[in-house]
């Protein structure tokens, strides 16, 4: 792989902490990262804001208001991990599709090229920008854009599964599933729009546990035990 786009959960960084951020884990993404990175391969990230805030679990707030929260939240995020990301000798950006002063800049898909060639990582926050679109949407989107070979979706089960492993013991986990059969028994491996994104643009996606040790190094490099979703 010469190019991937990495989605990690805010929950996931939060660790046991259930909220805000738990420095080793993230450091520990950082580590595996930079090995990533070393090894020539340009890194894109989105990271979701679950960890800080849940627009549509507010049913008080106006829905568009409550996406933007959503979308702070998420730049938040973005500029914490990023100056990890730094501590661990990485270079970084974080962009947003709208401004942020002095925090972010602009999405360009030019500016993006540049980074990856200086060997920088970059963060894409802030989402789409528009309220009605989650992570999910932001992450495909993302991807398409800068043309990246896989997602990587490092999620806190180690795959997709016929249903909830937490609530059925049963539950059957794939080793392969296409984007199609995802869409037809509704699993939420990514919500819908994002799925019909990865059907239309053709943008497989790799589905692992991010707790699992070194996790996304294994992924990219073959050892791989998560779920393959196909196009």
């Amino acid at each position: 792989m010469k190019r991937v786009l990495l989605k990690l959960s805010g929950e996931a960084l939060a660790g046991p902490n259930k909220t805000g951020f738990d420095e080793p884990t993230v450091m520990a993404v950082a580590q595996q990262v930079k090995v990533l990175v070393d090894q020539g391969i340009s890194v894109g990230i989105v990271i979701g804001g679950g960890n800080f805030w849940r627009g549509r679990s507010s049913k008080r707030i106006d829905r568009t208001k409550a996406d933007q929260i959503g979308m702070l939240a998420t730049v938040m995020n973005c500029i914490y991990v990023s100056e990890i990301f730094r501590a661990a000798g990485m270079e970084t950006a974080v962009m947003t599709p709208f401004a942020c002063g002095a925090f972010t800049e602009l999405f360009s898909k030019d500016r993006v090229n540049q980074y990856f060639q200086r060997g920088a990582v970059v963060f894409f926050a802030g989402g789409t920008g528009h309220p009605y679109f989650s992570t999910d949407t932001a992450t495909v989107l993302r991807a398409i854009e800068i043309e990246a070979e896989v997602i990587l979706l490092a999620k806190s089960v180690d795959g997709v599964y016929d249903s909830d492993p937490k609530d059925n013991p049963d539950a059957k986990k794939y080793e392969e599933i296409s984007i199609q059969e995802v869409i037809d028994r509704q699993l939420q491996v990514v919500d819908m729009t994002a799925s019909i994104l990865c059907k239309e643009q053709k943008m497989p996606m790799l589905v692992f546990g991010l707790n699992e040790e070194n996790s996304i190094v294994n992924t990219v490099n073959g050892s791989f035990s998560g779920t393959r979703v196909t196009v």
